[in-house]
């Protein structure tokens, strides 16, 4: 790898403008490579070169040789400002024959975009602002500086495309811009992001592309990340104390799910699993109702309408009433419904091909016009790309389901049922485990059905910091790390227990668990170590690519906020259908111009799902629904379009799996009905 040396650059002159200063925030960091030393703005608005090589090679992706060449080239032209030599910086307008530094041109108000190809204007055509009129003329206070400003567009004052009041300083814009990045960087009035970067990309404001340089600062949100660790009812009846916690035991501590400022032990409070709901003493008496207190959703209309104080059961007014606080109910569905507002209608096309659909999905979300946020339509391809047009639509549900299938039974995870990552150097170096999590994530918003095979200790490491997380020996998949920790689990001396030390002497060593045995009760922390290092440790960059993979489109980071939601998505297999879920599924619809007893039809369609539940017909509920939607469950996001029932006067029964839609025929009686369904999806079965 090239050697770049920073500290050797701060007193030499750059290749380029000639300039010594080494200001960041005005020309970008300074840096050295192999006695050329460059500002980082004046060798990226070069007109003459391009990164035509990785991030970690030659300079930020700016090979060795390209910026000999373009040093080079820059000895040959005169800055027409300052009038020295190695003016690489060139105005984009046609017939511009303007050259100059990019310290000169910034003196001279140049305008240089930081966005696309890098365009740079000159004084005399760089892009302005369009304002109306009634918008020019008075003055008020820059939102970032609070100082006068007049609203006159220059180049030293920028007006806001969101907010029509909203006028800044071009300093105050730049500087906020360095110190945000490109994830925090928006309008300081209305919050707008899109629009206002565009808008001060164009106009010339360089926005990095990293994180705020707040979040960048070693432990500046160390307290953050310390969970609340106590047990806080009024009887604690654990033996080791109020802050003693043992994961996945009945002496784990789970916290106030409003504030999270309190704890209870599982047992304490009578609790039988972690994802059971607990309320505080405080919250519980904020959460309150007149009469009985109870959880939102638990009453039925007429006792909500009571409780809020209707009818007989409102108090007198001269009697204080209690605050009533509701509380929302974070459902799944309702969750990934609100993910699934961010998604536009623009529709994207995913060729994949069917046999090997995990390898061509990667390349298709790999692809630069790939974007989550777009509208999904995929379609098989086969080997002649010309035959794909011929090829059918696909549902989208339909393809995440093979995708998570095959998703699931790939490398990337180990494990029978409940799966963890998996240790594929390869899978690694390709970055495979980011694009298994952005899968995932994309799955879950755009209608894919639940993954479902996540283990225990997976799920909280998605939740919680690693460290804090304590594996099982289920999740151990290898026999020989199985064999070393029965052998430690099955001494009952310390004799026999430095035994087995001494027998996994070098395993343990180089995995960092190696402990001196006092007691034999050690065997308990040498298999926790064990355990930690096999599970989560050895994989923790797996794991920490798949967590970035998972922020997509927000998923992450509402799986931390609502875990409970989450739990069963992710790690519990899909209920059983039954009829009444079905029946409740699919909307029944008639087209306009058919006339027949619609009430007899909807009677064979319900008795259909009842019958098949009870294996009275020749298929199964979730057959139907493989049959209408390409899916055996009901995504967690539920169905898009949703599930429907037509009634028709065709032939027979026929699915449009793009729409989600049962096409039925209108028949006599039930029992031809039921052949005739019968009989339309075991042929659909048959050809898959």
């Amino acid at each position: 790898m090239s050697q770049i040396t920073p500290t050797s650059s701060m007193s030499l002159p750059c290749m380029l403008c000639g300039r010594q200063d080494d200001c960041p925030e005005k020309y970008g960091e300074k840096k050295t490579l192999h006695n050329l030393t460059l500002h980082y703005n004046c060798l990226l608005l070069s007109s003459g070169i391009w990164q035509r090589g990785e991030e970690d090679e030659g300079l930020y992706g700016f090979l060795l040789d390209d910026i000999k060449k373009e040093v080079n080239r820059a000895k040959k032209m005169k800055c027409c400002l300052c009038k020295n030599r190695g003016a690489s910086i060139g105005c984009v307008t046609p017939r511009c024959k303007k050259s100059y530094h990019y310290p000169c041109g910034v003196e001279k108000e140049c305008i240089f975009q930081f966005t696309e190809s890098f365009r740079s204007y000159c004084w005399d055509h760089r892009p302005v602002q369009l304002v109306t009129s009634s918008q020019v003329g008075g003055s008020s206070h820059c939102t970032i500086c609070l100082e006068n400003i007049e609203h006159t567009p220059s180049y030293h004052v920028l007006h806001s495309p969101c907010c029509k009041s909203s006028w800044f300083h071009r300093d105050c814009l730049q500087y906020q811009a360095l110190s945000a990045g490109l994830h925090f960087f928006r309008c300081s009035v209305c919050n707008n992001k899109d629009k206002f970067q565009n808008e001060m990309l164009r106009m010339g404001i360089h926005i990095p592309e990293r994180d705020a340089s707040w979040e960048l600062e070693e432990n500046a949100f160390h307290e953050l990340l310390e969970r609340y660790q106590h047990c806080d009812v009024e009887m604690c009846i654990c033996p080791n104390g109020r802050e003693f916690n043992k994961p996945d035991s009945k002496w784990e501590i789970l916290r106030c799910q409003c504030c999270g400022s309190k704890g209870t032990h599982l047992a304490c409070s009578s609790l039988m699993k972690y994802n059971h709901g607990w309320d505080c003493t405080e919250c519980k008496n904020i959460v309150c109702t007149p009469g009985k207190r109870s959880r939102p959703g638990s009453l039925t209309p007429s006792e909500t309408r009571g409780h809020l104080g209707y009818g007989l059961n409102q108090p007198s007014p001269k009697s204080p009433r209690k605050s009533v606080v509701v509380r929302p109910i974070h459902t799944i569905s309702g969750i990934l419904q609100d993910l699934r507002l961010q998604l536009c209608r623009n529709p994207m096309y995913l060729l994949v091909k069917k046999e090997s659909i995990w390898d061509s999905s990667v390349k298709a979300f790999r692809k630069y016009s790939f974007s989550p946020f777009h509208t999904i339509h995929v379609k098989y391809k086969e080997f002649n790309l010309r035959k794909a047009n011929q090829e059918r639509n696909v549902s989208t549900s339909e393809y995440f389901h093979l995708l998570l299938k095959s998703l699931e039974n790939s490398i990337l995870f180990e494990g029978s049922e409940r799966k963890n990552l998996s240790m594929h150097p390869d899978a690694q170096r390709d970055n495979l485990y980011f694009e298994a999590g952005r899968m995932i994530a994309v799955a879950l918003v755009h209608g894919g059905p639940a993954p479902g095979f996540f283990s225990r200790t997976l799920f909280y490491c998605l939740i919680y910091e690693p460290q804090h997380v304590q594996p099982i020996l289920d999740d151990v998949v290898d026999p020989d790390v199985l064999q070393a920790i029965r052998t430690i689990q099955s001494c009952h001396k310390r004799n026999s227990l430095q035994s087995a030390v001494n027998q996994y002497f070098e395993y343990l060593q180089n995995t960092g668990s190696l402990r001196l045995v006092h007691a034999v009760s050690d065997k308990v922390l040498l298999v926790n170590d064990i355990l930690a290092y096999h599970v989560i440790r050895r994989v923790q960059q797996q794991l920490e690519s798949f967590k970035l993979g998972l922020k997509t489109l927000g998923v992450l980071e509402k799986i931390q906020a609502h875990p409970t939601a989450f739990w069963s998505v992710l790690c519990m297999k899909q209920e059983k259908l039954t009829a009444k879920l079905m029946a409740d599924l699919f909307t029944v619809a008639y087209p306009e111009d058919i006339y027949t007893n619609r009430q007899s039809d909807t009677c064979f369609w319900i008795d259909y799902l009842e019958d098949t539940e009870e294996g009275s017909t020749a298929v199964s509920l979730e057959n139907i629904l493989v049959f209408v939607t390409g899916l055996d469950s009901i995504p967690p996001a539920g169905f898009n379009p949703p599930a429907t029932v037509h009634f028709s006067h065709r032939a027979v029964p026929t699915a449009d799996r793009k729409h989600n839609c049962l096409k039925l025929p209108i028949l006599p009686s039930y029992i031809e009905f039921r052949r005739s369904l019968d009989q339309a999806i075991c042929k659909t079965l048959q050809k898959v």
